[in-house]
Order: structure tokens, then sequence, then C-alpha cells
């Protein structure tokens, strides 16, 4: 076995397919900097392992038996706010994609990508980032632009994302907007990360530019 790192990202697999979790799991035990802490195969076991394993990352995939993907993702992020969802499923549906970011998921991966791109992925979202095809990030952005113009700037952020977008656009960064907010740098950078992939933008510059330029004080 894989002599893991001491301060590898701790991960969760999440999917009722066995043969395709186990395949993932055996995948990342070979990965020094990624070791699996828990499994399970359905919504509800995912909810219950990210609750008290409070791990780096959650992989999860979207139809499962109990709960689905989506209102798993939901409750993970409740319950886990320092916790990363990717989500990894058969589907590619701009529904289906809109959903998973609203509830609070990083990023969103086809089964068919590379196992290499999988664990790239998994790697981003723990460190902050967000995840999404290029495809999938235009239809995203136009999705996000379209509900701007209707609803108001960022209406499609949560309160917390906002109040974390205006505390960028002051000059804070992740530890200083934690302790202004009382939260673990973690949790905000996974709301920075949220932020990111709701406006498409990939970086910290291009967020205070946008909310900026949307008057977002």
């Amino acid at each position: 076995m894989t002599e893991k790192l001491a301060d590898a990202t701790t991960v969760i697999l999440v999917d009722d397919h066995p043969l395709y979790r186990e395949g993932l799991a055996g995948l990342l035990r070979t990965t020094p900097d990624l070791t699996v802490v828990g499994e399970g195969g359905t919504g509800r076991e995912g909810v219950d392992l990210a609750g008290r394993l409070h791990p780096d990352v959650v992989v999860l995939d979207l139809t499962m038996p109990d709960l689905d993907g989506v209102a798993a993702c939901r409750e993970i992020v409740a319950a886990a706010p320092g916790t990363a969802v990717l989500m990894l499923t058969m589907y590619d549906d701009d529904d289906l994609v809109f959903q998973a970011m609203q509830a609070g998921a990083r990023g969103y991966l086809v089964k068919t990508a590379e196992p290499t791109s999988v664990i790239a992925a998994i790697r981003t979202v723990a460190e902050g980032g967000a995840v999404l095809s290029p495809a999938l990030a235009t239809r995203l952005a136009s999705w996000f632009s379209t509900l701007q113009r209707e609803h108001g700037p960022f209406a499609h952020l949560t309160a917390r994302e906002k109040d974390v977008l205006r505390l960028m656009v002051k000059g804070r960064d992740n530890a200083g907007t934690a302790a202004y907010l009382g939260v673990s740098p973690k949790t905000v950078r996974n709301v920075v990360s949220s932020i990111f992939a709701k406006l498409g933008v990939a970086d910290r510059s291009a967020a205070v530019a946008k909310a900026r330029e949307a008057g977002l004080t």
C-alpha cells in the first residue's frame, strides 16, 4: 500500500455502484496526498459520514437511493461547512449542474473523466478551487448572468457568500474574513470557491472586479 503523507487530504466516497466506488478508492490508495477515510452507498450514509468525520472532500454521486446527491450535498454543506463536495456522475445536464452548484457543490465531473482528472479535481476543491468543464462553466456563467439581470446583482449568492464577497472587496484575506465572521478559514475557503464558481471567475481579483462593477460594497 502506498505510504500516505501526514497531511494527506481526507476523502469520503459516496456512490451506490460498489464496483465504481471500490475502483476509485483503489485509485486514491495509490495517491500519497489523498486518503479515503470513509465510503457510503446512499446519500444518507454520505451525510452521516461527513457529519462524523468532517473530511476535506466528499466525492458524491448524483442519483442514489435514500437521498439524492443534490439533497445530500445541501445537508453535507450545512453539517460540515469546511468540507468541499465534488459531484461525480453520469449526467451532463444543465439543470442538474445548476442544482448541484446552488446546493453548495464545489465541482461537477462526469464519470467518463480520466482518472487523472478526478484526482486533480479532488485536489482543486480541497484547496478551495472550483471545478467545471469549460463547456459547463460557460453555460453556468450564462445562466447566472440571466438570473442577475432578472433579479438584481448577485441574486444567486447566499447571504453568507455576499458577506464574504463584501469583505473581499474591502481587502480582507481568508484568515481575516474567518476571524471577522467567527468561522474557520477552511469554511471561508469553501465559500470563496463557491463564489468563484457562481460568478464564473478564476480568482479573487476577478471576483472583486465583478462585485465592484455591480456596486456591491
